[in-house]
């Protein structure tokens, strides 16, 4: 694995929202979704109803983008990261059971999940030095 991926993944794995931020025409939507991620497919696993104003803006424009940040008020200690990617209906099981082996409880709700199949990472990380940043690009598109 490419050693920005890793430490990407590494930092998507501390936590477990992220906001994600859609578009259609001149009309922009954000939400905070929780996630599970799934290192093969660079992949976060979320739950969403289509009933929302972000899924009628992916049903016409699947391209999303979004960020998951370390919350702190000390410069040293900032991290951040953007990304882009494709928002898809899941399809296979074992994402499925990844998401509910992370969040147990949603089953009870029996959300219709959702695949965001990631092409693009750019991890801000300030313990590496002031305004360090890790890029990742899908290599195979």
């Amino acid at each position: 694995m490419d050693t920005n991926l890793e430490k990407i993944t590494a930092f998507i794995e501390e936590h477990h929202v992220l906001t994600l931020a859609t578009a259609l025409e001149n009309e922009v939507s954000a939400c905070s979704l929780f996630y599970a991620y799934d290192v093969k497919s660079n992949s976060f696993i979320v739950a969403s109803s289509e009933d929302t104003q972000h899924m009628e803006y992916i049903r016409k424009n699947s391209k999303v983008a979004g960020n998951i940040l370390l919350e702190t008020k000390e410069v040293g200690k900032i991290q951040g990261l953007q990304f882009r990617g494709l928002f898809t209906y899941v399809q296979e099981a074992k994402l499925k059971a990844l998401y509910f082996r992370h969040f147990p409880y949603a089953l009870a709700l029996t959300p219709k999940l959702w695949q965001i199949k990631v092409d693009f990472f750019k991890l801000t990380d300030n313990r590496l030095g002031f305004g360090k940043k890790l890029i990742w690009r899908e290599t195979s598109l």
